[in-house]
C-alpha cells in the first residue's frame, strides 16, 4: 500500500516505480515509521524476519529471471562497436573511483575483521553497475528507443548489466571462499554451469517450446513447469557452489527462447505477482536495514556527498567522454552519460548482498542507498533537459540516421506542400487522414468511416464505368480527378507499469508494425478498397495518449483525425433490449418503462462497458481540446435487435444544421462524401421557433439541390464567400473553450458566426450564380436534400425525423449515419432543458457523454436511434 500511494505522486513527476518502492521501504523502516514506539516490534517482529527474508529471496530470484528475459543479445550484436566503448568506459572509471573511495571509507566505517579487498570489490561493483530494467523503462517513457542515443544506451546497458552480475558473482565467490584455490574452483564451476545452460540446455528449451507449440500459442502448462523448475534449479545450484542464487535465476532468464514473443508471454504470467507482493516485500526488508538517522554527523554527510558525487561523475564522465570520442555531439554524449548513471534496483540488490555477507555496515549501507535513490531520481529530469525532442536524432527502419527536423512527417514527403500536393476539386475537401486504432472492438467503426472517404472519380452526366471515367479524367482537360486519399493508421498502445509493456516498447518498431494484428487487418482493408494505408505505432503512457495523437497528426499534415468510441448504453436500455429482442418492427426511439433503484449506485458496480467508455471519453476529450486539426469521432451504436445487417455499401447521411464552426465543417464533409455515387444525404437547417409551425412547411425540401438558378452572384463571389467562411472559422475558434460548454462571445462575434452560417448555406443550398460549380461538387449536391425545419423543440424534431428516415432506409438496404457538429459555440440558445426532458423520457446517460460529444449527438444516443453518429469538431486554432 505504501508503494502504491507513493507511486501516485511520483508518477506525475515522471519517476520510475522503483523510486516509490525504495522510499516505501525506507519509510517503513527505522528512518520514519520505525521511530513510532512499538511499530517495528508489532509489525515486523524479529521472529518473522527469517521467513520474510526467505519469501523475499524467492521473489528476488523471480525478478532476476524477469531481468534475464528482458535482455536481448541481438541488441548487443547490432550496436557492438559503439556500445562496447560506452559500456567499457562506464564500468572502468566508476570502478576505479569506487575502489579509491573505499580506502577512506574502510578505515572510517568498516570493522577490521572485514577484508579490505572484499569491501573494495563490492564498492567498485556498486559504482559500476547500471540498472537495466529501470533504464529500459525511462527510455520507453521518454520516447528515446528509436534515437541513436537510446539504441547505444540500451546496448551498453545490456552489456553493463551482464558484466555487473558476473562481477557480483565473482565478489560473492571470493567472500564465501576460504582460500584463493577455493575461489578459483567456485569461479570455474560457475563458468562451467553458465556454458552448460547457454548451449545444450538453451537448445533443448527451444526444442521443447516448438514441440509443445509454445512459440505459436503462448507457453503451455508443461513448458511453464519445466521453465520454473529450471529457474529454481539453476538458482539452487549457484547458491550451493558459493555464488548467490540470483545469478542462477538470471542465467535461466537468458536462455529462454525469444521466438514468437515467448519471453514477453512468460513475463506477463509472472510479473504481477512479483511486482505486487515479492518486490515490495524485498524493499521493505531493505528499508528495515536502512536507517538514514545514522547519518548524524558532519564526517558521515561528507562521505555521503562524496559517494553521490563520485558515483554520478564517474558514470557521467566516463560514458560522456567515450560517447564523444565515438562521434556523438556533446549534447548527445552528456545524455548518454546521464542515462548510464541510473542505478535503481540493481545497485540495491548488490548492496543487500554485501550487507547480508557482513561486508557493509548499516551506516555505509544507508549512505549507498541514498546515493542510489538520488541518482535514479536525477535521471529523468536531466535527460529531459539535455535532450529535448527537437534535438533528437532518430534512426529509420533501414538503419539510416534522420537529423532533427527531418523526421517522417516533419517536412513534406513526395512533393507534398499543402494544397498543391494534389489537384483538389474543392478547396475544402480533405484527403489526408489519421485513423486511430486502439482496441479490436473499435476496428469495425474505423473501417466503416474510412471507407466513406474513399476518393471517388467524378462522373460526367453520361453513365460510364469507373475504369472509363478514370481514363476520361486523365485525358480530358475539363474533367478533374478527385483527391488522392492518404490514410495513416496510428496504433496506440498504452505503456503501463508492467515489465512486459516495457519489453514490447523496446522491441523494434518496424517489427511490431508488421506483426500487430489490428494494423494487419486495417492494411488488408485498405488494399481491398484501393486505399493507400501507411502504418504507425506509438507506445505511450495514458496521460500522453491524447497529446501523442495531436502531435502525430500535425507532423503528418493530416487534415482530419478519425477517432472511435463505443458509448455507454442508457440506463433503461438493458430491460428494453431484453423485452423487444425478437420484435423487428420495434421503433427506433423507445421510451423508458422501468424506474431505476436509487440504491443500485451504492451496492452495485457500474457496468464494465460504462466504466470503459468513461475512461475512453477522457482520452477523446483530450484530443478535442488540444487538436489543431479537424476531428471526426465515430460513435458506433450497433444495430437494432432483430434487424438484419445490410450487405450493401449504400449510405445515407443525416445532418441537423444548427450553425457554428463545427456544423459548417460537418456540411463541408457531407458535400465531399456525397461525391461518391453510393452516398446520399439529407441536410436539415434547424430554426428554433417560439411556437409550433405547420407540418407542411417542415417537410418541404429546398429546390436548390435540383439545379442552379439565375442570380446576381458569380463564381468569384462564391469563392470569396468561401474564404470569408474560412476566416470567420479561424476567428471564432480563437475563443478558448472547455468541452462543449457554450462560449461567452460578444454580439459582434455572434453576428460574424451567423454570417458565416448563411454564406455556407447559400453556397450549397441556394446556388445562385452564372457559372456552375465543379463537376464533382455539382454531382454531390444533386444527391443532397436541403430542408428548413422551424420547430420549438429542435432535439425532439430531429431525432423523430431521423428515426422515420432510418425505418424507411432499412427496407432499401441502405445504412444511415447521423453527422453533427460537436458544439454550438457562439450560439445564442442552449439545449440543456430539452436534453433533460429527453433523459427523463428515454433514460439517462453519464455526464461524460454530453461532455464528449455535445448536446445534439447526445440526444441520438439517449433515444437509441441505432444509427452510427459522426461528431465533428473544426480545428481549434489558438
Amino acid at each position: 500500500m505504501m508503494t502504491q500511494l507513493l507511486s501516485l505522486g511520483l508518477r506525475r513527476m515522471r519517476q520510475p516505480k522503483v523510486i516509490a518502492e525504495v522510499l516505501g521501504g525506507i519509510l517503513l523502516g527505522p528512518t520514519a515509521f520505525g521511530r513510532i514506539p512499538g511499530f517495528s516490534k508489532h509489525i515486523f517482529p524479529e521472529d518473522s524476519k527469517p521467513y520474510l527474508s526467505l519469501v523475499a529471496n524467492i521473489g528476488l530470484c523471480l525478478f532476476l529471471f524477469l531481468v534475464g528475459l528482458e535482455i536481448e543479445a541481438s541488441v548487443i550484436k547490432k550496436n557492438a562497436r559503439l556500445s562496447a566503448t560506452v559500456a567499457l568506459a562506464g564500468m572502468c572509471l566508476p570502478f576505479g573511483l569506487g575502489a579509491a573511495l573505499s580506502v577512506p571509507l574502510y578505515h572510517q566505517f568498516i570493522d577490521s575483521s572485514v577484508k579490505f579487498t572484499h569491501f573494495m570489490l563490492f564498492t567498485g561493483v556498486a559504482y559500476s553497475i547500471t540498472a537495466f530494467p529501470v533504464l529500459c523503462r525511462i527510455l520507453t517513457e521518454l520516447k528515446l528507443l528509436d534515437t541513436t542515443v537510446g539504441i547505444v544506451v540500451l546496448s551498453a546497458g545490456v552489456g553493463n548489466d551482464i558484466i555487473g552480475w558476473t562481477l557480483l558473482a565473482l565478489s560473492v565467490a571470493l567472500v564465501n571462499a576460504g582460500s584463493g584455490l577455493t575461489a578459483l574452483w567456485i569461479l570455474l564451476t560457475c563458468v562451467g554451469w553458465t556454458l552448460f545452460l547457454l548451449f545444450p540446455v538453451k537448445r533443448l528449451l527451444l526444442w521443447l517450446a516448438r514441440r509443445t507449440g509454445s512459440i505459436e500459442n503462448g507457453p503451455s502448462m508443461f513448458f511453464m513447469t519445466i521453465t520454473v523448475l529450471l529457474l529454481f534449479g539453476s538458482a539452487f545450484f549457484t547458491d550451493i557452489i558459493g555464488v548467490h542464487a540470483i545469478f542462477g535465476a538470471f542465467l535461466a532468464g537468458l536462455i529462454v527462447p525469444r521466438e514468437g514473443g515467448l519471453a514477453i508471454f512468460l513475463t506477463e504470467k509472472l510479473e504481477d505477482l512479483v511486482s505486487i507482493i515479492f518486490l515490495p516485500l524485498y524493499f521493505t526488508l531493505s528499508g528495515l536495514s536502512t536507517d538514514l538517522g545514522l547519518l548524524d554527523n558532519g564526517i558521515t554527510w561528507g562521505f555521503t556527498i562524496a559517494i553521490c558525487a563520485l558515483a554520478y561523475f564517474g558514470k557521467f564522465g566516463g560514458c560522456t567522454v567515450a560517447a564523444r570520442f565515438a562521434g556523438f555531439s556533446w549534447r548527445e554524449a552528456s545524455t548518454i552519460g546521464s542515462l548510464m548513471s541510473c542505478k535503481g534496483l540493481v545497485e540495491l540488490i548488490v548492496l543487500n548482498v554485501g550487507l547480508s555477507a557482513g561486508i557493509l555496515s548499516k551506516r555505509v549501507f544507508s549512505m549507498f542507498v541514498l546515493e542510489a535513490l538520488l541518482l535514479t531520481f536525477m535521471t529523468t529530469p536531466a535527460v529531459t533537459y539535455l535532450y529535448p525532442p527537437e534535438r533528437r536524432v532518430r534512426v529509420s527502419a533501414a538503419g539510416h540516421t534522420i537529423p532533427p527536423g527531418n523526421e517522417p512527417g516533419t517536412r513534406p514527403e513526395s512533393g507534398y506542400s499543402g494544397k498543391e500536393h494534389t489537384e483538389l476539386v474543392d478547396e475544402s475537401w480533405r484527403s489526408r487522414f489519421t485513423v486511430v486504432l486502439d482496441k479490436i472492438e473499435h476496428l469495425p467503426g474505423m473501417m466503416a468511416i474510412t471507407q466513406l472517404f474513399q476518393a471517388p472519380i467524378p462522373l460526367d452526366s453520361d453513365p460510364v464505368d469507373a475504369q472509363s471515367a478514370s481514363v476520361l479524367s486523365d485525358s480530358t482537360p475539363g474533367l478533374k480527378k478527385g483527391p488522392e486519399v492518404a490514410v495513416d493508421a496510428l496504433r496506440l498502445i498504452e505503456l503501463s507499469d508492467r515489465t512486459s509493456a516495457v519489453m514490447k516498447g523496446s522491441a523494434p518498431v518496424e517489427t511490431m508494425i508488421q506483426t500487430d494484428p489490428l494494423l494487419g487487418i486495417f492494411r488488408m482493408f485498405g488494399e481491398l478498397n484501393d486505399l493507400p494505408v501507411s502504418s504507425s505505432l506509438s507506445i505511450v503512457t495514458y496521460d500522453s495518449l491524447a497529446s501523442n495523437v495531436v502531435e502525430h497528426a500535425r507532423e503528418n499534415f493530416s487534415q482530419l483525425i478519425l477517432l472511435p468510441w463505443l458509448p455507454p448504453i442508457p440506463a433503461s436500455e438493458h430491460t428494453t433490449l431484453a423485452t423487444n429482442a425478437g420484435d423487428s418492427s420495434m421503433p427506433a426511439i423507445t421510451p423508458r418503462t422501468v424506474m431505476m433503484n436509487p440504491f443500485d449506485t451504492l451496492f452495485k458496480s457500474p457496468p464494465a462497458e460504462k466504466s470503459a467508455s468513461a475512461t475512453h471519453s477522457h482520452f477523446i476529450r483530450g484530443v478535442f481540446a488540444h487538436s489543431t486539426t479537424d476531428v471526426a469521432l465515430f460513435v458506433d451504436q450497433g444495430h437494432a435487435p432483430g434487424e438484419m445487417r445490410n450487405a450493401g455499401s449504400k449510405h445515407h447521411l443525416f445532418l441537423p444544421f444548427f450553425g457554428g464552426p463545427d456544423d459548417r465543417l460537418a456540411l463541408e464533409l457531407i458535400v465531399q462524401l456525397c461525391a461518391n455515387p453510393k452516398i446520399s444525404a439529407t441536410v436539415v437547417r434547424v430554426i428554433k421557433m417560439d411556437s409550433p409551425v405547420s407540418s407542411s412547411s417542415i417537410d418541404k425540401p429546398s429546390p436548390a439541390h435540383l439545379g442552379s438558378r439565375d442570380g446576381d452572384n458569380s463564381a468569384a463571389n462564391m469563392r470569396e464567400n468561401a474564404l470569408t467562411v474560412h476566416s470567420i472559422n479561424q476567428l471564432t475558434h480563437a475563443t478558448t473553450f472547455a468541452d462543449t460548454v457554450y462560449g461567452q462571445a460578444s454580439t459582434q462575434m455572434r453576428l460574424q458566426s451567423e454570417t458565416a452560417d448563411n454564406i455556407i448555406w447559400n453556397r450549397y443550398a441556394s446556388r445562385n450564380g452564372s457559372e456552375k460549380p465543379s463537376a464533382a461538387v455539382q454531382a454531390a449536391l444533386s444527391r443532397i436534400a436541403f430542408i428548413d425545419l422551424p420547430t420549438p423543440t429542435p432535439l425532439h424534431s430531429i431525432t423523430t425525423q431521423a428515426a422515420e428516415k432510418f425505418q424507411s432506409l432499412v427496407q432499401h438496404h441502405t445504412r444511415m449515419l447521423v453527422v453533427t457538429g460537436r458544439s454550438r459555440r457562439l450560439a445564442v440558445e442552449s439545449h440543456h432543458q430539452e436534453l433533460k426532458g429527453l433523459m427523463e423520457e428515454h433514460g439517462n446517460v453519464g455526464p461524460e457523454v454530453r461532455k464528449t460529444i455535445g448536446d445534439v449527438a447526445t440526444s441520438f444516443v439517449i433515444t437509441r436511434s441505432y444509427v452510427g453518429i459522426v461528431v465533428v469538431q473544426a480545428a481549434n486554432v489558438q
